[in-house]
């Protein structure tokens, strides 16, 4: 039986393939995307020579030979838009434990990654339920950051629905504070929130406050914890789904009362996400509720003094009827914004806005449903199923495909090339609903039951390096219709995280001529390049594309006589 390493372990040590494409006369052999129609998939990086070194093409001089340049065409205005911008992670997943059932949230403290959801196991990577090394965890699990290894932190969340919905690690990382509906962790009593020691994973004394119902969000200062869900009382007193309390789980004297419901579906108020601002002295929450304090003017969103609860900014006309707020994150310098419409065209996107003024900095109009963010280097990951991002800069339309993932610039919006995806999974089908950055790797959990293609339940990581995928090879075709000139045609090929490739044009086996261009999966221009050659003479052309790093295997070769 697997043995997981323990916590304390890890703290110490903190401290101290090519898919082919066949050259075949009109037919191009591609890998679809399952559940995207249209959509073919870029080489999953099997067989793959590096550019960078190694590769078989570095012997091939370069023609001296006179060639007019090639002409590519024009990108989408979107895709262009999106061609430079701040590094994102690679979207080649690293091989990750599973899970049997959902995961709803996400946590890192000391190296370690703390998950929380809905599941009874977690497995290794590549395997199926049942398999040998499967290990029992109800409801939680911990994770080594930089192995991916799970590790012997395990109490069971049990009681309740039997689920874990929010994680928050306290201001100086020596407290895992988790919410949920759950009534014991081991064996100790608790109602719907508890702390556990980052030190030896051990449930903390002093945080046990009763909340009668679920707690979806938490957030905190240096002194006191906001809790957020489904609730209407906490230690016996009257708090409709918000309060604040004290690191000993006090009541404090904040209050704001929350009413109506801003979605169809649910006719109940509720707080889903919470984020707080020391630095200006409130706090923003997220959720299903049409007024707060008695005031219609704040729709799902509000922000709050952080010792009173008076509203400071309402927000006003920031999230229509019919959406709700799923999620909520600052920086220090701005705050993100992620919603959920129920129905036709209702809003489901991001927003920027400024903790200073509580002024908003830009608005998407993705469709499909936020469910989770994190902001990075410049970078705004998030988790959803947009399936409409067209009037977004670097945006697609809607093609009938959903793309799970995405990442922005969070200056202006813009959609950078990085494109790994999921499929919706179990569930409600959404696909992933909680990210988390431990020490330079994204991770991802959710309900999802693939990862670009591969089968993978619940959980999945990406690093910043290496960059492994490789483009994948189009078909080219060659025509002559003037003296001593042949035109090579090819329609652009697509990677999950470079928007800009390069194309290596051989002829007769010889490099002859590199030529770059911008594509995304739902923008793949037709490409082309002349020769200029002998009359009447026949040769042999070939093509390679890579994404800098990985190089894709070299196609035909495609025999084309100059015109006389």
């Amino acid at each position: 039986m697997r043995r997981a390493p323990t916590i304390a372990a890890v703290l110490a040590s903190a401290m101290l393939g090519t898919t082919s494409v066949m050259l075949c006369a009109g037919t191009t052999h591609a890998v679809a995307r399952s559940g995207s129609p249209g959509r073919a998939a870029p080489a999953a990086g099997t067989a793959v020579r590096s550019a960078a070194a190694g590769s078989s093409t570095a012997a091939h001089p370069t023609t001296t030979a006179a060639a007019p340049a090639a002409a590519t065409a024009a990108p989408h205005p979107a895709t262009a838009a999106a061609a430079a911008g701040p590094a994102t992670v690679t979207a080649d997943p690293l091989p990750t434990w599973q899970t049997d059932g959902t995961v709803w949230a996400m946590a890192q403290a000391h190296g370690v990654v703390y998950v929380g959801g809905t599941f009874s196991h977690i497995r290794p990577p590549g395997t199926a339920p049942g398999d040998a090394g499967e290990l029992a965890r109800t409801n939680f699990a911990a994770f080594d950051a930089a192995s991916g290894e799970p590790l012997d932190c395990a109490p069971a969340f049990t009681g309740g629905t039997g689920t874990v919905r929010a994680l928050r690690v306290s201001t100086d990382g020596s407290l895992l504070y988790v919410g949920g509906s759950f009534g014991h962790v081991g064996t100790i009593g608790r109602s719907n929130t508890a702390a556990l020691s980052t030190a030896d994973c051990s449930v903390a004394p002093a945080w046990k406050p009763v909340v009668n119902a679920t707690v979806k969000a938490i957030d905190v200062t240096a002194d006191t914890v906001y809790i957020g869900g489904d609730f209407t009382s906490v230690q016996g007193q009257t708090r409709e789904r918000l309060a604040a309390l004290a690191t000993d789980g006090t009541l404090r004297p904040f209050h704001a009362v929350l009413a109506g419901s801003s979605i169809s579906n649910d006719p109940n108020p509720g707080v889903n996400a919470i984020t707080v601002d020391p630095a200006h002295k409130q706090v923003i929450v997220g959720g299903r509720f049409t007024s707060v304090n008695h005031s219609g003017k704040a729709q799902a969103l509000v922000g709050l003094d952080a010792g009173t609860g008076a509203v400071t900014h309402p927000f006003t006309g920031w999230i229509p009827a019919k959406s709700a707020v799923k999620v909520l994150i600052n920086d220090g310098t701005n705050f993100y914004v992620g919603a959920e419409g129920t129905g036709h065209l209702v809003f489901d996107g991001r927003i920027a806005g400024r903790l200073s003024d509580g002024g908003m900095v830009w608005k998407d109009t993705c469709l499909g449903a936020t469910q989770a963010l994190v902001a990075t280097g410049g970078v705004l990951y998030s988790a959803s199923h947009a399936h409409n991002c067209q009037d977004t800069p670097g945006g697609f339309p809607d093609e009938g495909f959903r793309q799970h993932f995405l990442a922005q610039s969070v200056t202006d919006r813009t959609i950078l090339p990085w494109f790994p995806d999921t499929d919706d999974g179990i569930g409600e089908g959404i696909g992933p609903r909680a990210l988390a950055m431990a020490d330079g790797v994204l991770w991802a959990g959710g309900e999802f039951t693939q990862v670009n293609d591969a089968p993978q339940r619940g959980l999945t990581r990406f690093a910043a390096s290496p960059d492994t995928g490789a483009p994948q090879v189009p078909l080219m075709s060659g025509t002559s219709t003037a003296s001593g000139r042949i035109t090579l045609s090819w329609k652009a090929s697509w990677d999950r995280d470079d928007g800009t490739l390069t194309y290596r044009i051989y002829r007769d086996g010889v490099l002859l001529k590199t030529v770059t261009g911008d594509s995304r999966y739902w923008d793949r221009p037709t490409m082309t390049y002349t020769d200029t050659v002998t009359p009447g003479a026949e040769h042999r052309y070939s093509l390679e594309v890579t994404d800098g790093t990985n190089l894709s295997g070299r196609n035909g070769p495609v025999y084309v006589t100059a015109k006389k």
